[in-house]
């Protein structure tokens, strides 16, 4: 008997519709799959905590080289999460019970753990043959607003020029739109996003990645896309995507003009969707994704700057983590895509602004 995965069995994709993250959820599977991921869904039975499910994605990410994925997953049982050698050991099984389950040309199995770090400082370390991917998929540093307290007493948690910020806005006249026709909504967002991106030099999605996600997410049984655009005298300002999923609302997209930037109309939609966040139940707010540390040398040092003044709690996962199938095919595939992060964050420094 193994010490951690008693078994793992492929299951239908509905199994996962109760999974902790919207990462690991069905939803996330069957929108994935639209662009080109194969999404699998299994049952890990682990010792002493019963089973649970896992999603996995696949798909080829070079010639004769297939990928498995895991975000945000998977998910321990409770007892696991304090001891980071037995959270280690345990994924090392994981993934050897899970190599029958691969396609034949699977060179990695890519974790991202969901687990935090005791500390921002904290590195994590897992067993070999795990070796540290060369890029993240998702962003291991985030920050978490705890939405318990009152409305007054979260504002009051955010940096004194935040609550400033969000006071300004609407001073301005700023108001703030919970979009209802969708689909017009996203024409708008989507120019604002294009704008965003040549001004800051960071790549965005086709039009059809959104349009997408809230064709998935616009159910009223699982989680839920809500797109909230910012105006201001018939111009809009800024845009926000956020997932709002059982006791946890994540900011996904968001977006804003080169006019009026004086009108702080970020920060009023942040507001807005925390509020409306907190009012469908959610318990958290999480703004997904920050730099590793507050380095004001870093392109993305203002998106640290911003995330942070919101008053939440700074928290950090393992990141990326690749577990090789075929390992000298892998070691080739590492290093071409640290070499494509390289020259990417290179073109990011020299075209980048906060």
């Amino acid at each position: 008997m193994n010490e951690f995965v008693l078994s793992l069995a492929a299951a239908d994709l509905a199994a996962c519709d109760g999974a902790g993250s919207f990462l690991q959820s069905a939803q996330w599977g069957r929108f994935k799959s639209r662009f080109g991921w194969q999404a699998r869904a299994f049952l890990v039975e682990w010792a002493g905590g019963g089973a649970r499910p896992m999603l996995a994605l696949f798909r080829g990410v070079a010639p004769g080289v297939c990928m498995a994925y895991v975000p945000w997953g998977p998910e321990l049982p409770d007892g696991f999460h304090a001891d980071e050698g037995r959270r280690g050991k345990a994924l090392a099984e994981l993934a050897r019970a899970l190599r029958p389950h691969l396609p034949r040309n699977t060179t990695f199995v890519r974790f991202d753990p969901p687990w935090f770090l005791p500390s921002e400082s904290a590195a994590a370390e897992l067993p070999a043959p795990f070796r540290r991917a060369a890029a993240d998929i998702q962003p291991p540093d985030t920050v978490i607003v705890d939405l318990a307290p009152d409305a007054q007493d979260i504002l009051a948690s955010m940096k004194t020029k935040w609550r400033y910020n969000v006071g300004l806005a609407e001073r301005r006249g700023v108001s703030v739109r919970a979009e209802q026709d969708v689909e017009r909504g996203l024409d708008v967002f989507y120019g604002l996003l294009a704008e965003t991106a040549a001004r800051d030099g960071i790549a965005i999605h086709s039009a059809g990645y959104y349009r997408a996600l809230f064709e998935e997410f616009g159910r009223a049984d699982g989680a839920r896309a809500c797109l909230y655009t910012a105006w201001h005298e018939g111009d809009c300002l800024a845009g926000l995507v956020a997932l709002f999923r059982g006791e946890e609302a994540t900011y996904l997209y968001g977006a804003s003009s080169n006019a009026k930037r004086n009108f702080m109309a970020p920060y009023a939609l942040q507001w807005r969707a925390m509020q409306d966040a907190k009012a469908a139940g959610c318990a958290r707010y999480d703004l997904f994704g920050i730099p590793p540390s507050e380095d004001p040398a870093h392109p993305m040092a203002g998106l640290y700057r911003f995330k942070t003044g919101f008053g939440g709690r700074v928290l950090r996962r393992p990141g990326s983590w690749d577990y090789p199938c075929r390992p000298l095919l892998y070691a080739l595939f590492s290093a071409a895509e640290s070499l494509r992060k390289k020259l990417r964050d290179r073109r990011k420094t020299r075209g980048g602004k906060s």
